[in-house]
């Protein structure tokens, strides 16, 4: 009688985690991988590279206070309507400056004429 041999598993699930599981894992903890490339041409720094990768869940970023990707106008439509708001308040208050200066000029302009009036 022969028996089935069976060929051992290429990716080890035997006793190993798969793969949902270490993804699971790695946005639950979050990941940093950092490092520097520099390149030197006779002690002579022309290059420096400065890589940051942070893998992480959207929760686990907001915990570690990483949200830039709100304020991106290119990644979020609040962070653009609140550009637009921002860009909105700022030319009324120019505006209104402008305005200002204008009515004073023109109250200065008026007043001699006023004076020369009396006389």
């Amino acid at each position: 009688m022969t028996t089935a041999q069976r060929l051992p598993d290429p990716y080890g699930s035997g006793g190993g985690a798969n793969l949902a599981d270490i993804l699971e894992r790695v946005l639950d903890k979050g990941i940093v991988i950092a490092g520097d490339i520099r390149i030197n041409l006779l002690d002579i720094e022309l290059l420096t590279i400065k890589l940051r990768l942070i893998v992480a869940s959207v929760d686990k970023a907001k915990e570690m206070g990483i949200d830039w990707w709100e304020t991106d106008p290119q990644l979020s439509s609040r962070a653009g309507r609140d550009e637009l708001a921002r860009e909105n308040a700022e030319l009324r208050a120019h505006v209104a400056e402008l305005e200002g200066s204008r009515a004073a000029v023109s109250a200065g302009e008026r007043e001699p004429a006023q004076e020369e009036a009396r006389e």
